[in-house]
């Protein structure tokens, strides 16, 4: 599959061409970041591609948005807590300063951070980390994509018959 995926990263979802798609929620899907320096960071994309800010969307669609960012949340600090003893909490943030559509991150974060960046911003990090190939979503992040899909199974409201 071509990285094509990534100039329409809703798009592609929506058609289920976005490989770091992990579930779809109710207003949106929960994908794992591309980057993994803090391993188990993950996205929130809404899932109409028009849509630039939280205020475009209907109240209701807007609560429900919220709603799935919490909940991925929850999965991320699950899934994490279980695999590093060393996961403190995560940071959920809505930014939009680049993507043109709506979309919250979900970063975890741990105790082995570097001492001058541990309680600061995760946009702080050093370019590299963000570029290092090392630092890439890949097959050895199997596990973790796993306990992140469990956990947003698990959290998902039983429907109503």
């Amino acid at each position: 599959m071509s990285d094509d995926w990534r100039k329409d990263r809703i798009g592609s979802a929506l058609r289920g061409e976005n490989p770091t798609v992990l579930r779809r929620l109710q207003a949106g899907f929960a994908a794992i970041g591309d980057v993994q320096f803090l391993p188990g960071y993950a996205v929130l994309l809404a899932d109409d591609p028009s849509v630039q800010r939280l205020s475009e969307l209907p109240r209701s669609k807007r609560l429900t948005f919220l709603s799935d960012m919490d909940r991925l949340g929850e999965a991320v600090e699950r899934a994490c807590q279980g695999l590093d003893p060393s996961f403190r909490r995560v940071n959920l943030e809505i930014l939009g300063n680049t993507d043109p559509f709506l979309h919250a991150h979900v970063w975890p974060r741990f105790a082995w951070e570097p001492t001058e960046l541990i309680d600061k911003p995760v946009w702080l990090y050093p370019r590299e980390r963000w570029t290092d190939t090392g630092f890439a979503l890949g097959p050895q992040h199997h596990a973790l994509r796993e306990a992140i899909g469990g956990e947003l199974d698990r959290l998902t409201p039983a429907r109503q018959p």
